[in-house]
Formats: structure tokens, C-alpha cells, sequence
């Protein structure tokens, strides 16, 4: 693992599963449902938050919103609608990938926002 990596990954404080919604046969049944399936587990990880503030023209409060990004290993690789949950600092929050990754050669930052449900 080259230096600049290594630095990086001393950074990550978190630990996250990512699961998918497949469908799973019963292999004692033969039916076959819908499940969450592991697909990666106990993968080291960071969160970062940033608070965005924006104001309009109009009369009323301020809207602040959070934007979320989970750093990861750059070779993983993170499906879409994927659910990842996420402990860091004491807290474990599920999310979902909002979009396409930006993937550098030491890391991958990954936008994300609070999981609702499997698309």
C-alpha cells in the first residue's frame, strides 16, 4: 500500500455494510423472496459532513441543508441503491448512494443521503 493511501486510510474512523435487495431462493421451499443481502461487511470507512446554507429573496428563515460523503476503499465497488450503514462515532445511520462515485487512485468519496427504502 503506497504512503499517500496509508495516511488517508489512518483518517477513517468509521465501519460500514453495504446491502443489496435481491432476490433469494429458499432452498428448502423453492420460493424464492426478497431479502437484503450482505454484499460487503465491516469495510473501514470515514463520514464527512458539510452544512450548506442557502437564502432566498423571499421573507422566511434560511434553508440548511447537509451534504453527506462516505470515504471507502477505491476498489470497492458500491452499487447503486445499495443501503450502507455506517457506525462512526458512537452512531450507526443507514444511507443510500445518491450517485456516481468520484474515484481517485487512494480513495473513493461516495455522496449519500438518508436511506427511505430499497428503489
Amino acid at each position: 500500500m503506497n504512503a499517500v493511501r496509508n495516511a488517508i486510510e489512518k483518517l477513517y474512523k468509521g465501519i460500514c455494510t453495504v446491502q443489496i435487495w435481491m432476490e433469494v431462493e429458499n432452498p428448502v421451499t423453492h420460493v424464492s423472496s426478497f431479502q437484503e443481502v450482505p454484499l460487503l461487511t465491516n469495510q473501514k470507512c470515514r463520514l464527512s459532513f458539510e452544512k450548506q446554507m442557502t437564502t432566498t429573496n423571499t421573507v422566511g428563515p434560511a434553508v440548511i441543508a447537509q451534504t453527506t460523503k462516505l470515504f471507502i476503499a477505491p476498489e470497492l465497488d458500491i452499487p447503486a441503491g445499495s443501503k450502507i450503514t455506517v457506525t462512526q462515532e458512537g452512531r450507526t445511520l443507514d444511507y443510500a448512494k445518491s450517485g456516481e462515485p468520484a474515484i481517485y487512485s487512494n480513495h473513493q468519496e461516495i455522496l449519500l443521503e438518508p436511506f427511505k427504502r430499497y428503489a
